[in-house]
């Protein structure tokens, strides 16, 4: 085993990362709960290069970036929590709030989980922070707090909308909150129409269009919908929605919620408003690492969503170069970029 890590650290706002080397964690420093990972391939989100060139309040720097990796279990304190679930050798995949652009990564073993034999690295590490993010929103108690997924799940007869169905987060939206039962409206530019539809949307709706919010709301109101999910886009746009339909329709969302984009009457929250770690997403694990995700994608009935684009293969030194494409693009639909190693 090496005895030196490297990371991609991040000094302040406005310059390239640095990589540096620091110490491996020990087994003492894994403790119970923490498996440490030896990183074969990183997925960028677009929060990384946001927190690259916007100074946040909440942020202090120097920080290391980067939430979705996947990898090898390097090394798992013996005894431990973490060590009932995995061996080391084992391939896996998962989440972690921040620190994620390492040579080795300690990663929670509630937010992480096995890769199957028929997947890469490349493809499950498009899952961590969106699948994260989409579940809490939908089944936390405090937000949509749908019924979990399940495999043959039958149909509830209510619908959900997700805004932004062609992002990560909407892309597994969909997914999840289809196999909970519910039909998904969506929406997405209309050349991710058929994209959308085949992650499980029902109907989608070009979110350009000048009578979105009416074809949508007019839509929702043919039946119950039991809520919007705001995965990517507007949130004025989706409030709008919920007010405008005869429907008292929650909105959770995935962007911090600003007063003036929330109407009289409707109410919105913030995803991620609520605390951090992984105690906060221990509620929704059945729907995630802890449950449905893990046997979906053993089955083959959860697609790699959104489909994901190697950008290179120089390990650590390449993660800058795909967090510049994300920030010169102003974001990318329907794609996870991601960075693996030679």
């Amino acid at each position: 085993m090496p005895t030196v890590n490297r990371a991609l650290w991040q000094d302040k706002v406005g310059v390239p990362g640095v990589i540096r080397e620091q110490p491996l964690p020990t087994n003492e420093e894994l403790g119970d709960r923490k498996v440490l990972i030896n990183v074969q391939a990183w997925a960028m989100n677009p929060c990384d290069g946001i927190l690259q060139t916007v100074a946040l309040p909440f942020v202090k720097y120097p920080v290391i970036l980067g939430q979705d990796v996947a990898g090898i279990v390097e090394a798992v304190a013996p005894g431990s929590s973490a060590a009932s679930k995995f061996n080391i050798g084992d391939r896996v995949f998962g989440f972690t709030a921040n620190h994620g652009f390492q040579d080795y990564v300690p990663l929670d073993y509630t937010l992480m989980a096995k890769i199957p034999e028929h997947l890469q690295y490349h493809d499950a590490v498009v899952f961590g922070l969106t699948i994260t993010t989409s579940s809490f929103s939908l089944f936390g108690k405090d937000f949509l707090h749908l019924d979990y997924p399940k495999i043959g799940e039958p149909k509830k007869g209510k619908s959900v909308l997700i805004w932004g169905g062609s992002s990560a987060a909407g892309s597994n939206g969909i997914q999840m909150a289809t196999a909970a039962g519910y039909d998904v409206i969506t929406t997405c530019s209309p050349s991710n129409f058929e994209y959308v539809k085949s992650l499980g949307a029902v109907k989608a709706f070009d979110y350009k269009s000048l009578t979105v919010t009416e074809d949508v709301v007019a839509e929702l109101d043919k039946g119950e919908c039991a809520g919007i999910y705001m995965a990517a886009g507007s949130n004025a746009a989706a409030c709008q929605v919920s007010a405008k339909s005869k429907q008292k329709l929650f909105v959770a969302s995935s962007n911090p919620v600003s007063p003036s984009d929330v109407p009289e009457g409707v109410e919105a929250k913030f995803t991620f408003g609520t605390g951090s770690g992984a105690e906060m997403f221990a509620e929704t694990l059945p729907a995630t690492f802890g449950g449905f995700l893990p046997e979906a994608l053993e089955r083959g009935v959860y697609k790699i969503a959104p489909p994901p684009r190697v950008v290179n293969r120089k390990g650590l030194e390449g993660i800058q170069e795909a967090l510049d494409i994300i920030m010169k693009a102003g974001g990318v639909s329907a794609t996870k970029l991601v960075v693996e190693r030679a």
